[in-house]
């Protein structure tokens, strides 16, 4: 199980050896490309401005005008942030997976490898839903 140890007797085992002090500087290499195609990306951004799209539409008040524009403001800069970080220094050598490399290869995800299907629907499933709902939500309330 666990047992305690005391800073005496982890300084009795320890081998403490010091690292070489290197003098060349080792660029840094950073993956933001979250290995999702831009197709993706764009889709879900499409859904969700289309939910807002469909409950301006089938719900328009002049009082929503304001909160409206506010959440697709939110939607752009959830999505552009992310965009523009892929491309920010230091140079980024990753690039976005194109769509067919992405069907073939798939990506790996927490719960194991998933193939390009598998992950398309993981990711779109979410904003698919949302934009049913709205779409079931504006036609119950002209039925009304």
């Amino acid at each position: 199980m666990s047992k305690l140890l005391t800073r005496d007797v982890i300084v009795e085992r320890a081998r403490i050896v010091e690292a070489p002090a290197s003098r060349e500087h080792v660029p840094t290499t950073v993956d933001r490309s979250f290995e999702l195609p831009r197709a993706l990306y764009g889709a879900t951004v499409a859904c969700y401005l289309g939910f807002l799209a469909v409950m301006a539409t089938g719900l328009s008040s002049p009082g929503l005008v304001i909160p409206m524009a506010i959440f697709t403001i939110f939607i752009v800069a959830g999505f552009g942030v992310p965009a523009l970080w892929v491309r920010m220094k230091p140079d980024n050598r990753s690039q976005q997976l194109s769509w067919s490399r992405f069907r073939h290869e798939g990506i790996a995800t927490y719960t194991g490898r998933l193939g390009g299907g598998e992950a398309a629907v993981q990711v779109l499933i979410l904003p698919v839903l949302i934009l049913l709902w709205g779409c079931a939500v504006v036609t119950i309330a002209a039925l009304v």
